[in-house]
């Protein structure tokens, strides 16, 4: 699975923000331009992600069937509680067992904002410029990145505006 979504999610945007590094457009030495990368990025991901995970669901796997349809009836066995092991306790028997860690969530820059009400005004102010994110997504994955570069680009405007 993780092919399809390196090829369907991760490769596409990566490309799109590598342009704009090869082009000298970000410096992702600055905290707040890593910021805003992380943050639109993560988002538009998050997107594509929903669909890969939509699809796969959706598909046939041979001798098996669908997905979607064989969860209709909910999950035969239940698995008691105490037989699955909390986030950080899963993360270490993977790392004993496997020999290597799982990347942790987290962003990519610190939030530059002072306030939440200069966060919220930036946020408002984007998204109105900016109203249906997943045009990103859709666009990147057809090979039309300026549309998520200059998301980007205004992004990074916007927030340095109301920092």
């Amino acid at each position: 699975m993780w092919p399809d979504v390196n090829n369907r999610v991760n490769y596409p945007l990566k490309r799109a923000l590598i342009h704009l590094v090869d082009q000298e457009e970000l410096n992702m030495e600055d905290n707040l331009t890593r910021y805003c990368v992380s943050t639109l990025t993560c988002q538009v991901a998050q997107i594509g992600l929903d669909r890969m995970v939509q699809s796969w669901n959706a598909h046939r796997i041979q001798g098996k069937g669908i997905p979607d349809q064989l969860a209709l009836g909910g999950c035969p066995k239940k698995a008691p509680a105490d037989c699955l092991p909390e986030a950080a306790g899963a993360a270490h028997t993977y790392l004993q067992e496997v020999g290597s860690s799982l990347t942790q969530v987290s962003m990519f820059g610190r939030n530059p904002f002072s306030t939440a009400e200069n966060q919220t005004v930036a946020e408002h102010e984007f998204a109105q410029q900016y109203s249906d994110v997943s045009e990103f997504y859709n666009r990147t994955v057809n090979y039309e990145p300026t549309h998520f570069q200059n998301g980007i680009r205004d992004l990074i405007d916007i927030v340095r505006r109301h920092v």
